[in-house]
């Protein structure tokens, strides 16, 4: 999303990004010395691993002026990172810029994937490693059934397919990886979001930002009485003792190999 709430707010869901990192992305930084991190956002992920490798040189690129200025912001202090406006279809970067090209929760808003993942691949060194972590089921996934809730969901997916919101891009990044001639491919599938019962307050506030953000897609797609009525609707679903909601997040990791004479 366009908002730069939706960067503040994707920040807020990682409850320890040093961890995070550790856990996803350690592995094929240690032996680094340059990384790009696309659609960087307000450079919550960009700070940690600039201070987490100080040895590693660190750029961010993100479309939206107002989430690269907030990433500046984060790592002013640091000699090793630095963050720049650009598109993830047509990267700002030289062939083979870097070792370690890593994309976090956004080819889940772009309507031509494929054409940034050969982005990625392009700006990554022969040898060098492409990261894409995204989610499957975003908003879809819910039981029991609530069919007016389920109505309405199915009319906001339909309005922002138009945007290039794919809920289900997850599932696509290993086809796409490959079809990017990435080599030696591992998938990672975890839960992203589950709430089983009663959401807690921080999952309730998380999303109850999450509306308020998508709030004139909704009004788009509903009009103005019905898409205040589907947020809280939404919420009150998830507040109940017998409801299960939950995505997953698929992270892909692929090697780059020998580039050839194509742009």
């Amino acid at each position: 999303m366009e908002d730069p709430r939706e960067a503040a707010r994707l920040a807020d869901k990682v409850d320890d990004a040093g961890a995070w990192v550790e856990r996803y992305f350690a592995e094929s930084l240690q032996t680094a010395s340059t990384m790009l991190c696309v659609g960087c956002g307000s450079g919550l992920f960009l700070d940690t691993i600039a201070r987490r490798y100080p040895s590693l040189d660190v750029t961010g690129v993100d479309l939206g002026p107002d989430r690269v200025d907030a990433a500046r912001q984060r790592i002013a202090d640091l000699s090793n990172a630095r963050a720049v406006v650009g598109n993830a279809l047509a990267l700002p970067f030289e062939r083979s810029a870097f070792d370690v090209v890593l994309c976090r929760l956004m080819l889940e808003y772009i309507a031509e994937p494929q054409q940034a993942i050969a982005q990625m691949t392009r700006v990554a060194r022969p040898g060098g490693r492409v990261i894409l972590q995204d989610l499957d089921g975003q908003l879809v996934w819910h039981y029991p059934p609530d069919p007016v809730l389920e109505e309405a969901i199915d009319a906001v997916l339909e309005a922002l397919a138009a945007t290039g919101f794919d809920p289900y891009v997850g599932r696509k990044l290993f086809w796409h990886a490959r079809a990017a001639g990435l080599q030696d491919i591992t998938v990672r599938v975890d839960s992203y979001h589950l709430y089983a019962g009663t959401i807690d307050d921080r999952g309730a506030d998380l999303w109850r930002r999450k509306l308020a953000i998508a709030h004139p897609r909704l009004e788009g797609a509903l009009g103005v009485g019905a898409a205040r009525s589907t947020a809280d609707r939404f919420i009150e679903y998830l507040q109940r003792p017998d409801t299960l909601s939950y995505s997953t997040m698929f992270t892909i990791n692929g090697v780059v190999g020998p580039h050839h004479s194509s742009p």
